[in-house]
């Protein structure tokens, strides 16, 4: 994934720069004195010195998806900072400066990597992969990284660009319908005290719903309907209730709910007896 990251800052690069007939080599090469001893055009490096988690945008909490009875949970992604030192390599010092000048120029204008860019593995970030300039507290100890290189200090350019990776697998299993909830004193013999039940269901018809309303009528309690016609029903005691369906265009009808039940489905389609 960071080979096709760094594939999509050279594309960006050449179309912005702009790099016409090749005149100018983009390249992602440790700059050490061996490797630009054998520079032959003007070039524009980026390498990659330093990789470690944005915890500032770490989210511990998980993603739900519910569809056709089953929820699918998976973590959010990981998102990674990768630091890159930017520098220029030509025959003269002002051609050098000029080359950095102009891709200091290109990525400012640029803040996210272009959509169009992107190849398909790169597709389907939470976010727009961000691109970061010349920030303050980057690059502070240049020289030794210049040292460990083993080649002579020049200007360089921080940059830092932000990925999501996710390693884990989503985990899939069927919708909690419903929830046992018991209240039992301490010296009580086991089955003893209170038992309810929170129950998940779904309201259906083939006919498009608007303004659907949901009420328990033996509670007389209004009960919120989301998109897609799922409700929660909290603290029911085992036994057999009545629901009131509503909808725009539709007279109210009731429909039998009974708690426990394996499952929850109220279809307004079928006529109530």
């Amino acid at each position: 994934m960071i080979s096709d990251l760094e594939e999509a800052l050279r594309q960006l690069l050449i179309r912005e720069l702009p790099v016409k007939n090749g005149e100018v080599n983009i390249e992602f090469h440790q700059p050490k004195r061996e490797w630009s001893s054998r520079l032959s055009r003007p070039t524009v490096n980026m390498f990659l010195y330093d990789i470690h988690e944005n915890s500032t945008l770490r989210q511990p909490e998980w993603q739900v998806e519910r569809n056709n009875g089953k929820a699918v949970k998976r973590r959010t992604p990981v998102r990674i900072d990768l630091h890159y030192m930017i520098t220029a390599w030509a025959n003269e010092p002002e051609d050098e400066h000029r080359l950095l000048t102009r891709t200091l120029m290109a990525l400012y204008r640029n803040p996210e990597l272009a959509e169009d860019l992107l190849p398909e593995s790169l597709r389907g970030q939470p976010v727009p992969i961000p691109i970061r300039v010349a920030e303050h507290d980057a690059l502070r100890n240049a020289a030794d990284i210049w040292g460990v290189l083993d080649n002579e200090l020049r200007p360089a350019v921080a940059c830092t660009v932000t990925l999501a990776l996710n390693p884990y697998q989503p985990i899939t299993g069927p919708l909690v319908r419903t929830r046992d909830l018991r209240f039992v004193l301490a010296q009580g013999e086991p089955g003893e005290g209170d038992q309810f039940w929170m129950v998940g269901g779904v309201i259906q018809s083939q006919r498009p719903l608007e303004d659907l309303r949901l009420t328990l009528v033996e509670r007389g309690l209004p009960v919120p309907v989301k998109e897609g016609g799922q409700f929660i029903i909290h603290n029911l005691e085992a036994g057999e209730y009545t629901l009131e369906v509503s909808a725009k265009g539709r007279k109210p009808a009731h429909h039998k709910l009974i708690v426990p039940s394996k499952e929850y489905i109220v279809n307004i389609d079928t006529p109530t007896k």
